[in-house]
């Protein structure tokens, strides 16, 4: 049976432990990211043909949401058409750097949630999301927008977890992202990571790091 220090030593480890993985970024999960999705997922969204799911897959990746709604404006779809897109696939936008046009792409984000987006910044961790963002939407609201956005990761603390939080990411650059740790620059994560994916890919990936 276990005594009481045991058991007390025990609770604060996960709470420690709880507190760790907080810190972490991470991305938002919940949506296809059209940069990632294979031809089958991507003809089964709103409003997809195969000749624009062809375009986009040629075209991609797309570095953030505006040059993907530029792309599907492009292809004669109307906004409410791209919007219809969104609510099933969208490219995340980086909660402590993305733009207000970024985050009026969301759907039903608007110009309130532009400007809290933007005043809470720098986002630490989800906790923060949910209590800052909660207070004015409640939390079923608050998840639903979190599936668009995402906390950069630190390339040096990131866990497992943290990393295929990352779309498209794999175990494969859980592997690589860990064994040329400590990163000290992005020419360096560029040199290391490029040798495995190539410059677009590489450039899409580091959308979603950070060191420090």
């Amino acid at each position: 049976m276990i005594s009481k220090r045991s058991f007390a030593l025990v609770i604060g480890a996960l709470v420690l432990a709880a507190s760790v993985a907080a810190l972490h970024g991470q991305a938002g999960k919940g949506l296809l990211d059209p940069n990632v999705a294979a031809e089958k997922e991507l003809l089964a969204l709103p409003h997809m043909t195969p000749a624009i799911v062809k375009a986009m897959i040629e075209k991609r990746p797309f570095m953030g949401v505006t040059e993907l709604n530029a792309f599907l404006l492009s292809e004669k779809l109307t906004a409410q058409q791209a919007e219809d897109f969104y609510r099933k696939a969208f490219v995340h936008v980086n909660l402590n750097t993305g733009t207000r046009e970024e985050i009026l792409l969301i759907p039903g984000a608007g110009t309130r949630m532009a400007r809290e987006f933007m005043e809470y910044r720098p986002w630490k961790t989800w906790t923060q999301f949910d209590k800052e963002i909660g207070k004015y939407v409640g939390q079923q609201e608050t998840d639903r927008l979190k599936q668009y956005v995402f906390i950069p990761i630190n390339l040096n603390t990131a866990t497992d977890e943290d990393i295929l939080s990352i779309p498209g990411a794999g175990t494969r650059m859980v592997r690589e992202f860990k064994e040329y740790r400590p990163w000290k620059a992005k020419a360096q994560f560029d040199k290391e990571i490029g040798k495995y994916v190539g410059p677009k890919e590489t450039a899409r990936l580091w959308r979603y790091v950070e060191i420090r």
